[in-house]
């Protein structure tokens, strides 16, 4: 911790930004939200498993239901757990609000950002999965982003995340990180 983080007090949160588990994720992913004051998942968890993974090292997780978390789509005895998890999510950061939903009612092969700006107009951020292709979106606010795909489906060239780093004072600072597709918990 740098001496600035030090006096930062209350006033930032690192968060985990992951979305696209479809059930496995990476061991690397585990290790960044292991240093992250909180964990997001972008739905497409695809098993409680993942959840219960993500809380042994970040006991602050908020996720939203993705297309492929329907109670028929869980192992039967799970559906109680993703009926409870919500399609849309915000919390409050340092700074801002941060909204959270899978994105594919915005579009079903690739969400529309306008809508999801639409949909979210007092976002500071809003996260989206989906499609799993990291994004950022900061040419206006919101800033709309998307973290990739955490797991091993579709990881267009390895398992990815974001470090959303929320300060209350000044601009939040989104890390993008990729790792080799071969490193899977």
């Amino acid at each position: 911790m740098t001496p600035s983080d030090i006096n930062q007090g209350d006033s930032h949160r690192r968060i985990a930004i992951i979305s696209d588990t479809h059930g496995i994720i990476n061991q690397n992913i585990l290790d960044v939200v292991k240093t992250c004051d909180r964990v997001i998942h972008a739905g497409d968890i695809c098993g409680a498993h993942v959840l219960t993974q993500l809380e042994e090292v970040c006991p602050q997780i908020t996720a939203v239901r993705g297309n492929n978390d329907a109670p028929e789509l869980w192992a039967e005895n799970e559906a109680e757990i993703v009926a409870q998890i919500p399609s849309i999510a915000e919390i409050e950061l340092p700074g801002g609000t941060l909204c959270i939903e899978h994105g594919h009612n915005h579009g079903m092969h690739q969400p529309k950002h306008s809508s999801l700006r639409q949909s979210h107009p007092n976002a500071r951020v809003i996260v989206y999965g989906h499609t799993h292709i990291m994004i950022v979106d900061d040419e206006i606010s919101p800033w709309v982003i998307n973290p990739g795909a955490a797991g091993t489906t579709r990881t267009n060239g390895g398992p990815s995340c974001m470090v959303l780093t929320a300060y209350a004072d000044r601009d939040w600072d989104i890390e993008m990180l990729r790792f080799d597709e071969e490193e899977v918990a």
